[in-house]
């Protein structure tokens, strides 16, 4: 896919500036869908160079308890696939210039349509897509309407994907998710012991950029993840912060809320630092 893609457009800048991008990802609809579009400029003031943006779902099978419990909260808001890239079109109208990643399960998409949802995100300026419980082997179709849409389909790859690796990197676009540990999502002390191993065996199956997420919580994990891969992507750590900020950010006291809204400015900065 050319460089039009947001994706290529910063993973190429970063290459030449030699570092890597911190990829935070958030549930939209936490605390509400008008506070997620504050949260992404928080966000993007903080460092961040692309942004998940996570689908609230009722079985979110690859998420940790931190993540279930934030869709919970913005399933209960009502919050639905079309809202969410209501709120990625709004922060991007409101000048937010980071790629926007759509985390999904694929039965909202399915139950949209394949060639209506992908229209949405281009309209709405989104530049990839991952879904966690479409096997490789099912995702011609997605795939197909993705690239006819200029979005990419990131895969991702675990570190029991062993003989499958090759097969999935060989065939992705815009970078390759590599999952840090064996389970769901959730901050951890520790990864999967052979988790050097895994990334060369990726980095050898691609020219790609290779990001890593799943369990990153802390500057200390960034920093060792970010010298070996492109991308480190910080989840259910953020998730978490944004759930325990959630009243603040409700507050009807404009100092409170920007307070609170500037707490996690600079949780996600010192992740840089």
């Amino acid at each position: 896919m050319s460089l039009n893609n947001r994706i290529d457009t910063v993973f190429a800048a970063l290459k030449e500036q030699n570092r890597s991008a911190l990829i935070p990802f958030l549930t939209i609809g936490d605390p509400s869908a008008a506070h997620s579009v504050e949260i992404i400029h928080e966000l993007e003031k903080a460092g961040a160079d692309l942004v998940e943006l996570g689908v609230p779902y009722s079985d979110p099978l690859a998420d940790g308890p931190v993540i279930q419990a934030s869709s919970e909260r913005a399933l209960k808001n009502g919050v639905t696939l079309y809202d969410c890239l209501d709120v990625a079109k709004q922060a991007r109208q409101e000048g937010s210039k980071m790629p926007f990643i759509l985390f999904t399960y694929f039965n909202p998409v399915l139950q949209l349509g394949l060639e209506l949802i992908f229209k949405r995100m281009q309209e709405s300026d989104i530049s990839g897509i991952i879904i966690p419980d479409l096997p490789y082997e099912e995702a011609a179709e997605v795939k197909a309407v993705a690239k006819k849409h200029e979005i990419h389909l990131i895969p991702l790859v675990a570190p029991t994907s062993k003989d499958r690796i090759a097969k999935i990197a060989g065939d992705a676009s815009g970078f390759i998710y590599c999952v840090s540990s064996l389970g769901v999502t959730g901050a951890r002390s520790e990864f999967h012991s052979g988790i050097h191993e895994f990334l060369a065996s990726v980095r050898s199956a691609t020219n790609l950029p290779i990001a890593i997420g799943f369990g990153i919580s802390s500057r200390e994990h960034v920093a060792m993840f970010e010298k070996v891969c492109e991308g480190v992507v910080v989840g259910s750590a953020l998730v978490r912060q944004i759930g325990e900020l959630g009243a603040g950010l409700q507050s009807d006291d404009p100092q409170v809320k920007a307070d609170h809204l500037l707490q996690i400015r600079k949780f996600v900065a010192q992740l840089k630092q």
